[in-house]
C-alpha cells in the first residue's frame, strides 16, 4: 500500500457498538464491509430504473445508473490497483456515490431543488441525499452504520466539477463532515466546495467523471443526437473518438502523472482535452433542445406529486403517512419537516415509480367495459 493510502484499520464508523461482529475482528475489513452492506441496501436496488443521462427513450442499450456506478468502480479500481490505494474504500465510495439520486437524474434533482427553495426548507442536492439515505433512511430509520471515509467519499463525489489536480483535505473531523452534511441543505451549492478527505475518494471523484463523458458520447450517438464526426478535432487526437479510447486515454494519463505523489493529477494536454469534450457535451448533449424541453414537462409533475402527498399527510392512515412511521421511524415521522418527508419520498422513486404514481394521480380513471 501506497504511504498515501487509507488503510483499513483506521476505518472509523460511527456506531462500532451496532456491529455483530467488531471490525477488529471480523474476516471482512471495514470498508469491504461497507461494500457489502451498500449493495444490500433498498437503495442499491432502486438504481436498476434511473436515469443516468437520457430517459423516456425506448431503447435497451442506453445507460442507466445502475451500469453507471459499475463502471465508476471499475475504472477506479484500476486507477487505485495502479497507486496502491485502498480498493476496498475506493468501490464502496464508488457503490454508493449516487444513492441519492432522483428519478430522472439531474433534471429531477434540479426540479426538487426548486421546490426546496420555493417551500423554504432549503435545498437539495443527490450527494447529501445519499448520506441521508445511508445515515437516517435506510434499515428502518436505523441506517447502514458506514465508515466515515466511505460517507465522506461519497458526499463529496461531484464529478461535474473538473480540476487539473485533486488533493484530499486530510485529517478532516467526524465534526467537519457532519457540518459539510448538514451545510449542504442550508447553503446554496454547498456540495461543490466539498473536497474528500481520502486519495481514494480523490479517485472515485475524477473516475466519475472518466465513466460519463465518453459514455454519454456513446449513448447520443445511439439515440441519433449527435454522429461521431461531430467531436472536436483535438479531443480525438489527445483522447480518441470512442468511449474505451477516451478512458483508457484518461485512466492511463491520470496513473502516469499522479504515482508516488500525493495528489492525483492530469497532464495539461489532457486536461485541456478533458474541459473541451465536456464543453462539446453540454452544448450538444445535456442543454441540448430536446432534453431541455423535456425538463420543463418534468417541474410540474414533481411539483403536482409534492402537492399530492403534502395533502395525504394530513391523513394518518394515508400510504406516506405510514412509510414516514412505520418503514423509516417514528423519531423519523416526529423530528422530519413534513416537507422534507415528500423530499426523501419523491428522492427515493424510480423512474417507472415516479411516472406509476404521477398517471394514477393525475389522470382520471379509466374503466373497462364487459360486453
Amino acid at each position: 500500500m501506497s504511504p498515501s493510502a487509507c488503510f483499513s484499520q483506521d476505518g472509523f464508523r460511527l456506531y462500532p457498538e451496532r456491529l455483530k461482529v467488531p471490525d477488529d475482528l471480523n474476516m471482512r475489513p471495514p470498508f469491504f464491509h461497507d461494500t457489502d452492506k451498500i449493495i444490500h441496501s433498498r437503495a442499491y436496488t432502486r438504481y436498476i430504473d434511473k436515469t443516468q443521462v437520457f430517459s423516456r427513450m425506448d431503447n435497451d442499450h442506453i445507460t442507466h445508473r445502475v451500469l453507471h456506478v459499475q463502471l465508476v468502480a471499475k475504472i477506479a479500481r484500476t486507477i487505485g490497483r495502479s497507486l496502491s490505494l485502498n480498493e476496498d474504500l475506493i468501490e464502496a465510495i464508488s457503490l454508493g456515490h449516487d444513492l441519492g439520486h432522483v428519478p430522472y437524474g439531474h433534471a429531477g434533482e434540479r426540479a426538487l431543488n426548486r421546490i426546496c427553495e420555493e417551500e423554504g426548507i432549503g435545498y437539495f442536492s443527490h450527494g447529501a441525499q445519499s448520506i441521508r439515505a445511508v445515515m437516517e433512511l435506510e434499515n428502518q430509520g436505523r441506517g447502514l452504520n458506514l465508515t466515515l471515509q466511505t460517507m465522506d467519499g461519497i458526499l463529496c463525489h461531484n464529478g461535474e466539477l473538473f480540476s487539473k489536480n485533486y488533493t484530499p483535505e486530510r485529517g478532516k473531523t467526524l465534526e467537519k463532515f457532519l457540518d459539510d452534511y448538514r451545510s449542504c441543505f442550508t447553503v446554496p451549492k454547498y456540495q461543490s466546495r466539498l473536497v474528500p478527505m481520502t486519495l481514494e475518494g480523490c479517485v472515485v471523484r475524477l473516475s466519475d467523471i472518466i465513466a460519463y463523458i465518453g459514455r454519454d458520447v456513446e449513448d447520443a450517438i445511439t439515440v441519433g443526437l449527435i454522429e461521431r464526426p461531430d467531436l472536436p478535432s483535438y479531443v480525438t487526437e489527445v483522447l480518441g473518438d470512442r468511449n474505451d479510447q477516451i478512458v483508457n486515454s484518461l485512466v492511463s494519463d491520470i496513473i502516469e502523472n499522479s504515482f508516488g505523489k500525493e495528489e492525483l493529477e492530469f497532464s495539461p494536454p489532457v486536461f485541456e482535452a478533458l474541459i473541451k469534450l465536456r464543453k462539446y457535451n453540454y452544448e450538444r448533449i445535456y442543454l441540448n433542445e430536446a432534453n431541455r424541453r423535456d425538463e420543463e414537462k418534468l417541474i410540474p409533475m414533481f411539483r403536482f406529486l409534492f402537492d399530492s402527498y403534502m395533502k395525504d399527510l394530513e391523513d394518518p392512515q394515508s400510504y406516506i403517512s405510514r412509510w414516514a412511521q412505520e418503514k423509516i421511524s417514528r423519531n423519523y415521522r416526529s423530528e422530519t419537516r413534513e416537507k422534507r418527508i415528500i423530499i426523501d419520498y419523491l428522492a427515493g422513486m424510480t423512474d417507472r415509480f415516479f411516472n406509476k404514481q404521477y398517471m394514477t394521480r393525475a389522470l382520471p380513471e379509466i374503466r373497462g367495459y364487459k360486453f
